[in-house]
């Protein structure tokens, strides 16, 4: 597992190749839209979380998406991941109900991920 951060982000060609590692097309990923940091790599979400929560992150600011690399920008992240499942946080399903977090994680992986 790799921690992306503002001093090593990485390229679509980098992503591509994790993904073509991992799971063909997608990249598992785990932002935490406080410290605007992402996990990449983890064969689960719930592995990259407990890499986040090793490092002190809180839980509540973890957010699961999965990365297409090969998909246009609109499409490129998908809000689909187990961890998302927090009632006592009103996010009642597996993507991300709360339209101002969807807008953090999109600009954080923005940031992060070079086009």
């Amino acid at each position: 597992m790799e921690i992306i951060t503002k001093a090593n982000r990485i390229s679509r060609e980098e992503l591509k190749a994790a993904a073509e590692k991992m799971f063909g097309n997608i990249v598992k990923a785990v932002v935490d839209i406080e410290k605007e940091e992402i996990v990449i790599n983890g064969e689960l979400h719930a592995d990259e979380e407990a890499l986040f929560l090793h490092n002190g992150s809180k839980q509540e600011n973890l957010w699961g998406i999965n990365i297409y690399p090969d998909v246009g920008r609109d499409d490129f992240i998908e809000f689909d991941s187990m961890i998302n499942l927090k009632p006592s946080q009103g996010n009642r399903s597996r993507g991300v109900d709360s339209k101002e977090i969807r807008d953090k994680i999109i600009k954080i992986v923005n940031k992060l991920i070079e086009q």
